[in-house]
């Protein structure tokens, strides 16, 4: 059984930075995307960031050049490093994997979430 655990979320000032982590438990393999996404209140969760088997990275243009998703494969753990935090940027932030199975399809998988909150 695969589980997603973040930490890392805090109070921070505006420009600072943070690192969000999402320790993966269980046996995954292969990874097909692991990502992070973001739910502020009131709003829809949106994606924040991804990085797809192959190193192929994408990110949101809100995050563009400030965040970005890393992988300690030897802890099992995927990192959001995210700089120059914003007024904009608190929210619940979420890990995301997906892996692919046996059969052919994608096996999915969500973290609980960790807040960060941006304030002077």
């Amino acid at each position: 059984q695969v589980q997603l655990m973040e930490s890392g979320g805090g109070l921070v000032q505006p420009g600072g930075r943070l690192r969000l982590s999402c320790e993966v438990s269980g046996t995954i393999g292969r990874i097909n995307v692991m990502a992070w996404y973001r739910q502020a209140p009131g709003n829809e969760r949106e994606f924040v960031a991804s990085r797809s088997r192959g190193g192929r990275a994408n990110t949101t243009e809100a995050v563009k050049g400030r965040f970005f998703v890393s992988r300690d494969s030897i802890k099992n753990t995927i990192y959001l490093q995210m700089h120059d935090l914003k007024p904009e940027d608190p929210a619940t932030y979420y890990c995301y994997l997906s892996l692919p199975t046996p059969g052919g399809s994608l096996s999915e998988y969500w973290g609980q979430g960790t807040q960060v909150t941006v304030s002077s």
